[in-house]
């Protein structure tokens, strides 16, 4: 619904052959589903619900940012630009430095672009070992959250924290360097076509990177084995998201402060709801 709105005065059409593997992921999950419920295998089911969800959410979620981005106002980039510079962030000098270091640049950009990986890892590993209940949180909050900072970035467009990656050695390009060209393309009306294989995070601030990646710490909090190294490597992609997603220092830190409150509406939403005792029945003799 909120994408049909905001296509209301710029639309967009997808392209039915880049569509079929979408729509073919998304039978396969709704197949495996279906054999978790009948066959009573409540893991599987479970499993093959958060990723059915995560993929619709994912594949709604990039369309309506493309819509927003395609009706926005003026870009913030200058006022979120002077934001970090009030909070101390020196972006040239942080990029020179983390510039002679390849082996943190290795790190960091794994990190970062392994976020997928990581929902991947802990669906697989919250559904087998029967954590329902952290699971249903935990994707009920990466939705809400996502909704909420794509709704946002509507109001506060920006290209991103740009910077040029042949001046330097060793940095790779960020995502916002690479999608210049998509985020240009939406607001000067060029791109209305949607290819459904190549759908790309524009999402600045707040940053849902940042975000799930907090939501994936609380997660992993569920598993004590795997606590201490899902949560690091969550931590390293927060730390690597400004870089390598493009991003500034505020979208990451207004992407944090969102996960909270996230986990929380969200652990209330799928608070399952205990069936209320006979009036009479089991009263102690």
């Amino acid at each position: 619904m909120s994408f049909l709105a905001a296509q209301y005065h710029h639309r967009f059409t997808v392209d039915p052959i880049r569509a079929a593997p979408a729509v073919a992921s998304l039978a396969a999950l709704g197949i495996a589903l279906a054999i978790g419920r009948y066959t009573a295998r409540p893991r599987l089911a479970a499993g093959a619900t958060a990723f059915l969800q995560m993929t619709l959410f994912t594949l709604l979620g990039v369309v309506l940012a493309y819509a927003l981005a395609a009706n926005s106002g003026r870009l913030w980039d200058a006022r979120l630009a002077a934001a970090d510079r009030a909070i101390g962030f020196n972006w040239p000098v942080l990029l020179a430095v983390l510039d002679k270091c390849p082996s943190a640049i290795w790190l960091f950009g794994l990190a970062y672009h392994s976020l997928t990986l990581q929902m991947i890892v802990v669906i697989v590993a919250l559904s087998g070992r029967g954590k329902v209940d952290t699971l249903r949180t935990m994707v009920c909050a990466a939705i809400l959250s996502g909704f909420v900072t794509i709704l946002i970035s509507g109001l506060t467009p920006a290209m991103g924290n740009l910077f040029d990656p042949s001046r330097y050695g060793h940095l790779w390009p960020s995502i916002a360097w690479l999608e210049q060209g998509l985020i240009s393309g939406l607001r000067d009306g060029s791109l209305r076509v949607l290819d459904l294989t190549m759908l790309m995070g524009i999402v600045s601030f707040p940053s849902f990177h940042a975000t799930l990646a907090a939501i994936f710490i609380w997660a992993f909090g569920a598993m004590p084995r795997v606590a201490l190294p899902g949560r690091a490597w969550a931590i390293l992609t927060i730390i690597a998201t400004p870089v390598f997603g493009g991003h500034y220092g505020v979208d990451v830190i207004m992407g944090l402060i969102l996960a909270p409150p996230a986990i929380i509406a969200a652990r209330h939403l799928t608070r399952r709801r205990q069936p209320s005792r006979p009036m009479g029945s089991a009263l102690p003799a």
